[in-house]
């Protein structure tokens, strides 16, 4: 992902909600958000280019997703895919399964948001390695630090929080991340951006025929551990190529949900 709000435990009816885009070139192949067939669990898109994921949901409770982190040099070739993490993490099983013990020297420069039923938190690997219980609250996330103030991060965390306010659908979120337009408020991100054709200041949807928006996803949990998944891809020129709404239910919710 490259910019999202993430509302942890901050409204009386919802106990998690995402909602971010993925930009990516375009010619990078992925296959849309489905229910991967091993493990059976997960919900997810995929990389079809390194095997992991971006974000996703598992039906044994557990949400992650990544973002790159840059201004540091170019990514290093040899390192592990940064989308394993979420991969390992949604599965419960594998080398990075449990992201806290993961060797951070293993990856190119990133940030990991993952939660289950009882908390949530923000690792990062750059400067240093970071580990932050985080607490109820509203964050956003793009390719710095935690809630460094870029104008689309700023943009996006306000539309989540009026979106809490006004309790609509998932979709008038996806609406709200095909925002364009960037307001003249917080920092420029930091530099050198990893990706050549991105612009310096970049709205929360990218239009760009090589390098953009490639799709939208909002993640939705109740109290009752009720959740859905709801992903919109676009095309290179930024129309809706698809999309896909799954439904799933966390466990173990009724004994977390009054903590």
């Amino acid at each position: 992902m490259c910019v999202l709000a993430f509302a942890w435990r901050a409204h009386p009816r919802w106990r998690l909600v995402v909602a971010g885009n993925r930009d990516e070139l375009h010619a990078r192949p992925a296959a849309a958000l489905a229910r991967w067939n091993r493990p059976d669990h997960v919900l997810a898109g995929r990389d079809l280019q390194s095997g992991g994921t971006w974000l996703g949901v598992s039906g044994q409770g557990r949400f992650a997703v990544v973002t790159n982190l840059r201004g540091y040099d170019a990514p290093e070739p040899g390192r592990t895919s940064r989308g394993m993490l979420v991969a390992d993490v949604l599965a419960g099983e594998g080398r990075y399964a449990d992201p806290v013990q993961a060797e951070p020297g293993d990856f190119n420069p990133f940030n990991l948001i993952f939660a289950n039923a009882d908390e949530a938190r923000f690792l990062s690997n750059r400067p240093e390695p970071t580990n932050i219980l985080l607490a109820p609250g509203l964050y956003g996330l793009s390719n710095g630090g935690l809630d460094e103030p870029w104008p689309k991060t700023l943009q996006l965390k306000a539309l989540l929080l009026d979106w809490l306010g006004r309790e609509a659908g998932p979709d008038a979120l996806l609406d709200d991340l095909r925002r364009d337009v960037l307001p003249d408020v917080g920092l420029r991100e930091a530099a050198p951006s990893d990706v050549w054709l991105e612009p310096p200041l970049s709205p929360i949807f990218i239009r760009n025929p090589a390098y953009g928006t490639r799709c939208s996803t909002v993640v939705a949990i109740d109290d009752q551990g009720r959740g859905v998944i709801v992903e919109r891809r676009y095309t290179p020129a930024a129309g809706i190529a698809g999309e896909t709404h799954l439904g799933f239910r966390w466990p173990a919710w009724q004994e977390t949900r009054d903590a």
